[in-house]
Parts: structure tokens; sequence; C-alpha cells
């Protein structure tokens, strides 16, 4: 049996009451009367349902997941992957919060809705996961860096500092989702909550807990340095997130930079995120004809151990039914052992000396990395990905190049002032007559560029460069 505390009472450790918060960030006035049935929808329930409601989760139903505009109803948008991954949350949550409450003395006393709230959370985290990305998938992250380390770019960031550049020119999807859950416009509210989510599923939601600039010597491969998960401008909001949570800093003398141990719950958020993309961008490609079909059901057979004489039970006269049936298998699969894998290293994760993804040497792990191989080869890098994505390229950066001269004119011409008043309300707080520090008015119109669909953006590309005109009213 494991115990709940570590064999060493002094060491540093995260506790399961305090990374459980339900308290909303920042703390909210009670705008309303509870009805007696409002403790049957928790805190964490909450959140979800929060997210669902958002104006920029529905914008991800026109956000590309792997293949941009889609023309087919059976790829994945950035919308249907982040339900998709939330269903395998609310799973991976709730079996290991099951083997934790069966196996840890004293745990299901202190805390007997663990594997429920466990479920909760990591299910509003994983919805919201790809929240912050901008138009053109990965590849949009990537053209926004591209832009800002420009020479066109030049202009507007040299005045800034060396951890600003660094949110520009290594522009990050996770930390513009942090901001889009605890950010909100002051042209919207005098509220500073944006979505007003518990501390719980915010620490959950940050696989990457450090800013872009951390000191150098506390770098080490660990998976949560790969990237990082807010900018600046949330600083002082992950500073409080951190110290609500009871984070570990990492090292213990790096807190002041910012840098921390993940919360156990985002190792979860990470594995339900890799098992649907590596899985289910397979589907995509064998659904579009680009990954071989017999190759391709012949790889899943063989992750599942599949004997001929089961596989000869039913007769499939389909492939792609054949298809659906292998990957909800497969992917049951991999929850259950996730799940398992979860349990057995909860204790190293509370201390924080474990931190690589929970994916890594499952009993199936080389046959995902073909997977993943697979679908690198045939769908990421076919053609019509490759021309959108570099597209992409040109439209994002266009699209940041116009306003930003516009926002930054010392003459303030008739183009920019046309430009300006393009804006939504929430991004006009910018120009030359406002008090706002450059980073500011650069991360407001960021934040308007990184938000717009694939084809919003696209359409006005074309429209502010006389590509195409407006048809009217």
């Amino acid at each position: 049996m494991l115990h709940l505390t570590p064999p060493d009472e002094n060491a540093p450790t995260m506790r399961w009451g305090q990374l459980l918060s339900r308290r909303r960030y920042p703390e909210q006035p009670q705008l309303h009367v509870v009805s007696e049935a409002a403790p049957v929808r928790g805190a964490f329930v909450a959140d979800y349902d929060r997210v669902v409601f958002s104006s920029a989760f529905r914008r991800l139903q026109r956000k590309t997941q792997v293949m941009p505009l889609p023309e087919t109803d059976f790829v994945h948008t950035r919308l249907t992957h982040s339900l998709e991954t939330a269903c395998v949350g609310r799973s991976l949550g709730r079996l290991g919060g099951r083997l934790l409450l069966e196996e840890t003395a004293g745990l299901a006393d202190e805390l007997p809705h663990l594997d429920s709230d466990f479920g909760d959370i990591v299910a509003a985290a994983c919805l919201a996961h790809d929240i912050g990305n901008p138009p053109f998938g990965h590849s949009g992250e990537d053209a926004i860096s591209a832009y800002f380390r420009s020479s066109a770019a030049e202009p507007f960031v040299r005045m800034l500092s060396e951890a600003q550049r660094a949110d520009l020119q290594h522009f990050e999807g996770n930390a513009a989702g942090f901001r889009v859950l605890t950010h909100t416009y002051a042209a919207h509210s005098s509220g500073s909550a944006g979505l007003g989510l518990t501390y719980a599923t915010l620490g959950a939601f940050s696989k990457y807990p450090r800013a872009s600039v951390v000191p150098e010597q506390a770098l080490t491969q660990s998976i949560s340095e790969k990237k990082y998960g807010y900018f600046q401008t949330e600083a002082v909001r992950f500073e409080e997130v951190a110290r609500e949570l009871g984070l570990l800093p990492k090292p213990a003398d790096a807190a002041a930079a910012g840098f921390y141990h993940r919360h156990p719950l985002a190792f979860l958020v990470e594995a339900a995120d890799d098992i649907c993309y590596r899985i289910i961008d397979f589907e995509d490609g064998l659904k579009l004809g680009l990954i071989p079909c017999e190759k391709g059901l012949a790889l899943l057979r063989d992750m599942l151990g599949d004997a001929p004489t089961r596989r000869g039970s039913v007769q499939w006269r389909d492939w792609r039914e054949e298809l659906g049936y292998l990957r909800a298998r497969l992917i049951n699969q991999l929850v259950q052992q996730t799940a398992r894998r979860f349990a057995d290293r909860a204790p190293a994760l509370l201390r924080g000396h474990l931190d690589e993804p929970l994916v890594h040497k499952l009993d199936c792990w080389e046959q995902l990395q073909e997977v993943h191989r697979l679908t690198v080869e045939h769908l990421y890098q076919s053609r019509p990905v490759l021309e959108i994505e570099a597209a992409g390229f040109e439209v994002l950066g266009g699209l940041l190049d116009a306003f930003l001269a516009a926002t930054f004119d010392p003459h303030d011409s008739a183009r920019s002032r046309k430009l300006r008043q393009l804006l939504p309300g929430q991004f006009c707080a910018i120009g030359p007559q406002q008090d706002a520090g450059a980073y500011e008015q650069i991360i407001l119109l960021t934040d308007y560029i990184g938000g717009l669909t694939d084809q919003n953006a696209l359409s006005l590309f074309r429209t502010i460069w006389g590509i195409d005109l407006p048809k009217g009213f």
C-alpha cells in the first residue's frame, strides 16, 4: 500500500488537499442566489461549463487541428480534438484517483471524492488546453514567432525587455491560453477574472509552469520546461496560482523567476492530449487516404495484441468501421495503462521527483512512436498541409505588420486610422495617444490576431491588402 506522507517527513511536498483548491481566480462576490441543487454541480464541473460557453472555445470549431480549412466533415478541428481530449482526460482522472483512494492509506478519509474531483478538473483543463492556439495550428505559433524575429518587427520590439521580446519571438499558445482563462479586457468590464476558473483547474491547465526567460543554469531536460506557460502580462497572476496551490519552486531557489514543478494533474492533461492526437490524427490520415489503409490497420491491431481468431469474430464490410472499433479499444487500453502509471508515480510527482510524460514506457510506446512517425510523414508533411501552413506565415505576418504599423505610426496617417478603426473595441485601447506601454499594446494586437479563426484571418488579410473586397451588406 502506498503512503499519503512520503518517507522523508522533512522533504518539501505538494498536498492533494491544497492542490484541489476550489477557490476561484480571483475571489468573486456572490452575484446570485445559490439554489438548493447547486451542490450537485460542483466547482470543477462549473469550470468545464464556463469553458464550453466561452467565445474563445467556440472559435476552436474553425481552427486547424492538423488539416487546415478542412472540406470534409470527418476531419478533426481544434474543437472536436478538445472535446475528445476532455473525455479521455475525465477517464484518466477518475481511474487514477480511484486507484489512489484504494491504495493510499488515509486518503479516502481526507478526500473521499478525490476520484470524481480528479476527473472533473482534468476534463475542464483538457477542454481548455488549446484555447489559446492561433490560426493555422502549431504553424501559427511559428508564424507569429518568425514575424517578431524578422527585420520588419525590429522597430516595434527593440524597446522591449529581454523577457518581453522572448514572449513574442517564441510565441506560445499555452501562454496565450492562460491569458484567455485569467484576463478580462478593460473595454468589457472592470473585472479581472477571465473565465473565473478554480485555482485547481488553472494549475492542471499549466503544463509549462515557467516564464519565457529563466536562469539558464536552472533549465534541465524535463518535459515541463520544454515550453513556457505565461506571458509577462500574467506573471503576477501565475505567481498567485502557484502560491494558492502550493506548487514547489523548481529549483528550490527559483521561485522569484516564476519557475515551478507541475501540478501533478497536469501530467494527466498532457497524457490525454498525447493519446488523442497520436491516435486520432493517425485516424484522420487513414480516412483522408494519406496513410496506407492496410498498413495502418495492421499497426493498430498489433498494438492491441489481437489474435487472428478475435479479428475474425466480426466480418467488417467497411474498413472505416473497423478503424473506429480499433481506435476505441486502443484508447481504452492506453487510458487503463496510463492511469496505473500515474497512481504508481503519484508520490514522486508530489515531491517534484519525476518530470516525464506518463505515456513514455507504456507497453506499446514503440508502436505509438511508429504511429507518430507515419502521421508526420504522410499527414503533417502532405502537400495540402504544407501549402496552407506556408500561406499562414504570410497571412499572420502580414496582419501583424499592418496593425502594428498602424498602432505605432508617428504620423497617424489616414490608412493607420482606418486600420485601427477595424479593431474590435477590446483591442482599441492602443494608438499614439494612449499611455499603455509598447509591450501591452503589442500583446493586445497579438491577442486579436491569435484569436481569429483560420477563415477570418485569411479573409481579413485579403481585405486589408485589397485582394478581395467585402461583398456588401
